[in-house]
């Protein structure tokens, strides 16, 4: 008992510290109240491609919609008067459709550890999303994946019989108001307060993914005349892009319009290198000699000794193997002199360099068989890979003079407007060179499936990419505007997704 009581004036010592320790009611911090400025977000409006859709990992699908960039804006907005924002869902998270039983768009990519390194592979499941299935009502997300910036103002691309066809966009069929909408007229027809544009990637980028198997179209003003691949003409974009503007300010509405970001800053192009082909000795050896290419070097080598090519054609051509690592692929380059007429074993064709853009989808072509029945048909060695797995340096250069003058117009065009101007090619340009510091301290960047801000097509951004686009627009829209939205926190967003 004597040591029970002896431990009690501790304990009253200790109950006196817990009293002290005891949390004190704060009144919490004044609250941030938020404003639009001199911009009306109550009825918002968002007209562009798959980036404004909310596309990614090659699909249009609910999470992806979700997590586009204009829900993230509309979710600021609403704290500063906006309204509603209604989405066209697709049916379900696998992101394919079908019309008449026939598929018109492929799953979702999801990442497969089955193989020898983790590679992309299409989600299993039949989508069932229907494009014959006509959603009712009006959608402040007007992104239309696929949409080039002449088609969001041509009548009928969102017929479904057109999709049929061929020329409609199955996407915007499934909400457009009439067999003969334009994207354009539906969306003005809203009568929105705000809006966002975000159009023309697909002029170029259809191309540069294709590998430049179309052409620039710099002087034809006839977009009917085009092909699906072709680089849109300059002044049939401006002119596209202005009639947009025209239609949305009519009215009064503010807005934001972003410039294009160049094609060689995302992971469908800086993935696959140049140069990724094993060999044994024996294999260069053969393929060095007089059987293999060692004609092909002799024959360029006759011809330079003609004055038919010069001598830095001649070593551009040449090809040469080596043991070990590090080889580079045999490509087909149309820019090279035509040399069939005198040889027709003489084809365009190169090794590639540091220069050359490989795309994507060609690191499960390369080393696969053209001919299944014969060993030595390996593509990218034996038989050169075609114009469609490559973008070249003269095809870089036709991206570059038409992105250079799209973007051009897209800021004179803001300033014409009055709008907020976005520099996405700036943003993305510093995504793909440093990245973006997150709160946590991680580093959200463009590296090909681990870097968070790409999502598994290498072509459009990962959620978490696509919050800092978001972020870009509020910087920029706060900036014109005196508006103070607090932007989105790029963590709240999974920079992959995982089944």
């Amino acid at each position: 008992m004597k040591k029970f009581y002896a431990l009690l004036p501790f304990l009253g010592l200790f109950l006196i510290a817990c009293e002290d320790d005891t949390p004190i009611d704060t009144p919490d911090p004044t609250p941030v109240e938020y404003t639009s400025g001199t911009a009306d977000f109550s009825n918002y409006v968002a007209i562009g491609n798959s980036l404004t859709a909310g596309f990614s990992d090659n699909a249009l699908f609910i999470d992806g919609q979700t997590a586009s960039f204009p829900n993230m804006l509309a979710t600021n907005f609403a704290l500063a008067g906006g309204g509603n924002f209604e989405i066209p869902f697709m049916a379900d998270n696998l992101g394919g459709m079908t019309l008449g039983g026939n598929v018109v768009a492929g799953n979702r990519l999801i990442l497969s550890f089955l193989g020898a390194s983790p590679s992309p592979v299409p989600v299993e499941g039949q989508g069932s999303t229907d494009v014959a299935v006509k959603l009712s009502g009006t959608y402040n997300n007007m992104g239309v994946p696929g949409a080039k910036s002449y088609e969001l103002l041509a009548p009928g691309y969102g017929s479904v019989t057109g999709v049929a066809m061929g020329t409609a966009n199955p996407y915007f069929a499934r909400f457009s108001s009439s067999e003969s909408a334009t994207v354009i007229g539906d969306a003005a027809a809203q009568g929105a307060t705000f809006f966002t544009l975000w159009a023309g990637a697909n002029d170029i980028l259809i191309y540069a993914t294709g590998g430049g198997t179309g052409v620039y179209q710099e002087n034809n003003l006839n977009p009917s005349t085009y092909s699906r691949n072709d680089i849109t003409n300059p002044i049939v974009f401006a002119g596209s892009l202005d009639a947009m503007l025209q239609a949305m300010t009519a009215n009064g509405a503010g807005g934001a319009i972003a410039n294009l970001p160049n094609v060689t800053d995302i992971p469908y192009f800086t993935t696959v290198p140049h140069n990724p082909v094993p060999l044994d000795e024996a294999t260069a050896a053969f393929l060095n000699s007089i059987e293999a290419y060692g004609a092909y070097n002799a024959g360029l080598a006759q011809l330079q000794g003609l004055g038919l090519i010069t001598e830095d054609e001649l070593a551009k051509r040449t090809i040469s193997f080596s043991a070990g690592e590090g080889n580079a692929v045999v490509i087909i380059d149309e820019s090279l002199t035509d040399l069939t007429g005198f040889n027709p074993a003489l084809i365009n064709m190169r090794q590639a360099t540091e220069e050359d853009l490989m795309v994507l989808t060609s690191r499960t072509f390369i080393g696969t068989l053209a001919d299944p029945n014969n060993p030595t048909s390996i593509n990218g060695v034996a038989v050169p890979l075609g114009d469609e797995w490559v973008l070249t340096p003269e095809e870089q250069v036709a991206v570059e003079t038409a992105l250079t003058a799209y973007n051009q117009t897209i800021e004179d065009l803001a300033a014409t407007y009055n709008l907020a101007f976005v520099d996405a090619n700036g943003l993305l340009s510093e995504l793909n060179a440093n990245g973006f510091q997150q709160a946590d301290g991680s580093i959200v960047d463009a590296t090909f499936a681990t870097g968070g801000g790409f999502s598994l097509d290498g072509v459009h951004p990962a959620p978490r990419g696509y919050a800092i686009v978001a972020n870009a627009f509020i910087a920029a829209i706060n900036a014109k505007y005196s508006s103070n939205l607090p932007g989105v926190n790029p963590l709240d967003y999974t920079g992959l997704y995982i089944d």
